[in-house]
């Protein structure tokens, strides 16, 4: 304890930005909690599939996605997903699931999507690497 404290007192610039850093970091994730943002997990990923019919969307590239995919998943690339939301479906109410290669890409194709009014779009955790890691199948046909 002795020690933070010669910290703090020695480097109050560099604990400074600590606080900084790690304020930003909660209300990030504050806000991604409170507007919805928050990626869902593959079983929750798989009753919406089967309870509410939701439009499973991969957004990589072609060539990840002959490698294997989701079952019945539209293939639409994060660089089209604004110009061929119309591909995905007119009903924005319609629940629609985006996911990528680790996650890191699909949460920004659903904040497209809402911004187009599709309010129910959801990213998958982890993307099809965390899906295939749940051992859920995927397909190349």
């Amino acid at each position: 304890m002795q020690q933070i404290q010669e910290f703090v007192t020695n480097h109050p610039f560099l604990f400074g930005a600590l606080l900084v850093a790690l304020i930003a970091l909660a209300v990030n994730e504050a806000l991604r909690v409170l507007k919805g943002h928050r990626p869902i997990p593959a079983n929750d990923a798989v009753r919406m599939i089967n309870v509410d019919e939701a439009i499973v969307v991969d957004t990589r590239s072609a060539a990840d996605y002959k490698k294997g995919h989701i079952l019945n998943a539209k293939h639409i690339p994060m660089a089209g997903i604004e110009e061929r939301a119309g591909e995905i479906t007119k009903n924005t109410d319609r629940t629609i699931i985006c996911y990528c290669g680790i996650g890191n890409v699909a949460p920004q194709a659903v904040a497209k999507l809402r911004k187009l009014g599709y309010s129910r779009a959801y990213a998958l955790k982890g993307g099809i690497n965390a899906w295939q890691g749940d051992g859920m199948p995927v397909t190349r046909k």
